[in-house]
């Protein structure tokens, strides 16, 4: 198990990993979520954060119905909750969003355990990739993404990986460096 696969490190992080777990924890969206493996991913993890970057929730589940029941009956009375299908890489995906305070949250779920899902394989290869790379890589990072870089397009970029798809070809360095 990886120290990211639960918020428990959120509560003593930096000042905004703090709120969202306040954020997290005081509306019991995990455990509401508990059933399909919630694991938070994206920049708030790794301190990657800009303003205005949402809390992605990935989840996996098995009974597709019975997740977006869940999804519906738990959190459809908060501000601009939208809930859509979509297909992702093939695969059907539910997509949930909404907002908490000043938080913009996104609950993300196919029927693809969540390690396995390309929002966690990144995060966990990013993780790895700044903590090798250090602050002054971080920072880059940062800065990319105030200029309206996505993520793992500002990784591409900074790391000199090619390709025409910086969410394939990160997945390919991984396999490469390891």
């Amino acid at each position: 198990m990886h120290k990211l696969d639960s918020i428990n490190y959120l509560s003593s992080g930096n000042t905004i990993q703090k709120e969202t777990y306040r954020i997290l924890t005081d509306n019991n969206i995990m455990q509401y979520l508990y059933d399909f493996n919630p694991i938070l991913v994206g920049t708030i993890p790794l301190e990657i954060d800009i303003d205005g970057s949402d809390l992605d929730i990935i989840c996996y589940w098995q009974d597709k119905q019975l997740f977006i029941d869940v999804i519906n009956q738990c959190f459809s009375e908060y501000k601009d909750y939208t809930l859509r299908e979509v297909k992702i890489n093939g695969y059907p995906t539910v997509i949930a969003n909404f907002f908490i305070e000043n938080f913009e949250i996104e609950i993300f779920g196919q029927n693809i355990p969540v390690v396995q899902q390309y929002g966690y394989r990144h995060m966990i290869i990013e993780y790895n990739i700044l903590l090798q790379k250090g602050n002054e890589f971080k920072n880059r990072i940062i800065e990319l993404k105030k200029q309206g870089y996505k993520t793992e397009p500002a990784f591409a970029l900074l790391l000199g990986i090619k390709g025409n798809d910086p969410y394939k070809s990160l997945l390919d360095y991984e396999v490469h460096k390891n």
